[in-house]
């Protein structure tokens, strides 16, 4: 497949309030250069966490040596390994001092997909990235990139893409978490209507205006 290269997403594109990255990172696109191969991917789910205030995200509780990158500059990764075998790939937003990350949840495959099925055998294309553990397996992501700068747009890092129109975004609580009522059921995880590399359950409510 022959895809056009774009831009390199620079540092002030991350550098704003989480849930406005939450958003507006759907439809960019995430690179990841492994053993002399280009992995491609549409980011189509992400979800927002936004340290201080939010008791589901790492650094509610203030930084620690494990959280240090969240309080960091926008525009790096924060990798966590979760039951004892995943990585799930977040990207720091805000400013420096004030702690938020955009989990990504879901990624349309665009390049790279063979390199793909072998790192996910057995698995059907559409099971390859619709899940934050399932995209960091296919596209090789782990341990080794929590800190990486995204904007050096080396091994790691994101291109400009087709911004999603807003009526096509949807919106829902987040999945997974162990926390009290109002944490649990902030809608801050987005997708794109429709696409079948969203994790499920899918998030069904429509954007709200804003």
């Amino acid at each position: 497949m022959n895809l056009v290269t774009r831009s390199r997403l620079p540092r002030q594109f991350y550098a704003r309030l989480t849930l406005d990255l939450t958003r507006e990172l759907l439809g960019m696109t995430l690179v990841r250069e492994s053993e002399g191969q280009r992995l491609v991917g549409c980011i189509v789910e992400t979800e927002a966490y936004h340290g201080a205030v939010d008791e589901g995200s790492h650094a509610f509780r203030g930084p620690t040596e494990r959280t240090a990158v969240m309080f960091g500059r926008s525009g790096h990764a924060y990798i966590y390994f979760t039951y004892g075998r995943y990585y799930c790939f977040n990207i720091v937003a805000e400013t420096e001092g004030v702690p938020g990350a955009v989990l990504v949840r879901g990624l349309r495959p665009l390049a790279g997909l063979d390199a793909m099925r072998r790192r996910r055998p057995g698995r059907p294309d559409v099971e390859l990235t619709n899940g934050p553990a399932k995209l960091c397996l296919a596209l090789d992501i782990g341990r080794r990139h929590n800190g990486w700068d995204l904007c050096r747009g080396e091994r790691l890092w994101l291109e400009a893409g087709e911004r999603v129109p807003d009526e096509q975004v949807v919106v829902g609580a987040r999945v997974g978490l162990n926390v009290g009522d109002w944490a649990r059921s902030r809608p801050w995880r987005y997708a794109v209507a429709g696409d079948p590399w969203v994790s499920s359950p899918p998030p069904t409510l429509p954007l709200p205006r804003r």
